[in-house]
């Protein structure tokens, strides 16, 4: 679906709370392949710190980058948090000691997982929690559900989101409790057909599901906003359209998801100042609705 030109709107809600319309995701604050400590400390730390002076209010980590890195980081240099500064953090996965990814589902295993993250994040009650779906691990939809339920009941969680699940999965969800953003692998580099079978990513019927949490007012999160690692050949539309507004790709990959739907809200992860100051700029730009046409052309040919 091609986006709209509508006014781009500056805030999205996530519950009872707002934030402006470009997080920050920590995944990249940790060492390379998202494991062990950064190369280097000093600017991860000073990207946390620019992340707070530009405006930025929404950041988006979990407990097993790193492990227990980006957490920790987040903490020891953002601590006092200002108080309108949103956390999210995601449940259901666990790193392996081969620096893989596996599924950490099972209620027990939520449960110990929220509170690592309370734990390092040095929080009482976590604002935002995603039930990410990585495989099943043999643990039904709703099981899981349910124990983060369970933990928002407990006042452990503020809010209930979801990542990497499909259509059916979040109106299932929605019977059983508010979910106030899903988090799922979106971008204007490629098409459905084209991003194929990712490793633990649902692809098929994310433009259907970028509209129904449209209509419900729900957060769409997308991950990997700017760039699929999975995907090597680039856009000659997105170099085209960046190069007459003079910006750059990323910032034009985030100004089309921007336009894409109104409750888009990017997460784009940086380890670097320059590239965070780049990706909140974005928010500024305006696209035409011949750059939005000629993006979404690129977009549907490659897949």
């Amino acid at each position: 679906m091609s986006p709209s030109k509508a006014p781009v709107r500056s805030t999205v809600r996530l519950g009872d709370l707002e934030v402006p319309r470009v997080g920050f995701g920590a995944m990249q604050l940790p060492g390379p392949g998202v494991w062990g400590e950064p190369r280097d400390a000093d600017e991860a730390r000073a990207v946390l710190r620019r992340v707070v002076e530009l405006g930025i209010r929404l950041i988006d980590t979990s407990w097993y980058y790193g492990p227990l890195v980006s957490n920790r980081l987040i903490a020891e240099t953002l601590r006092p948090y200002v108080d309108d500064l949103v956390i999210a953090t995601k449940l259901g996965g666990r790193r392996t000691d081969d620096k893989g990814w596996a599924p950490y589902l099972r209620p027990e295993e939520l449960r110990k997982g929220c509170e690592e993250d309370l734990r390092t994040l040095a929080l009482e009650r976590i604002d935002v929690v995603h039930l990410r779906w990585i495989g099943h691990g043999g643990v039904p939809f709703e099981e899981a559900l349910d124990a983060i339920i369970a933990l928002r009941a407990e006042g452990k969680i503020r809010h209930i989101a979801l990542s990497n699940v499909s259509l059916a999965q979040l109106e299932t969800a929605l019977a059983r409790t508010p979910i106030v953003a899903v988090q799922n692998l979106y971008n204007v580099a490629a098409g459905e057909a084209r991003l194929g079978p990712l490793p633990h990513a649902v692809v098929e019927g994310q433009e259907a599901l970028v509209d129904r949490c449209a209509a419900l007012g729900i957060a769409f999160l997308p991950f990997f906003p700017l760039a699929v690692p999975f995907v090597p050949a680039k856009s000659a539309a997105l170099a085209d359209v960046a190069r007459r507004h003079g910006r750059t790709e990323a910032q034009v990959a985030i100004a089309w998801l921007l336009a894409r739907s109104p409750t888009m809200l990017p997460i784009a992860g940086t380890s670097s100042r320059a590239h965070l100051e780049e990706n909140w700029a974005a928010r500024e730009l305006v696209l035409s609705d011949a750059d939005l046409a000629e993006l979404t052309r690129a977009r549907l040919a490659a897949s």
